[in-house]
């Protein structure tokens, strides 16, 4: 019977894991976040051109935090070309 109790037991730890795998996953690929880095992107981007007295440094700080979303958006759909093509014949562990 330990032997069953034990498997319950490991079964119940990959479930655990799978739980919070998914979890993170979920966070990561969510809008909430990006938008939550965007937004911590531009204000860092502008008070850095800020403090080193650049002309109308909220304006320019938009550039670059749209650069970062574009990436953000774009980098799932490279992501799946790259496993289609260039990681094909490897075996994922």
């Amino acid at each position: 019977m330990s032997n069953l109790k034990e498997l319950e037991e490991r079964v119940e730890k990959i479930e655990e894991r799978n739980k919070k795998v998914e979890n993170d996953k979920a966070w990561e690929t969510s809008y909430t976040r990006r938008i939550l880095l965007s937004i911590f992107t531009y204000l860092a981007i502008g008070l850095y051109l800020n403090s080193i007295n650049i002309s109308k440094p909220w304006i320019n700080a938009i550039v670059p935090t749209l650069g970062f979303m574009i990436s953000t958006l774009t980098l799932p759909f490279f992501k799946k070309l790259w496993l289609k093509y260039a990681y094909k014949n490897k075996r994922i562990p």
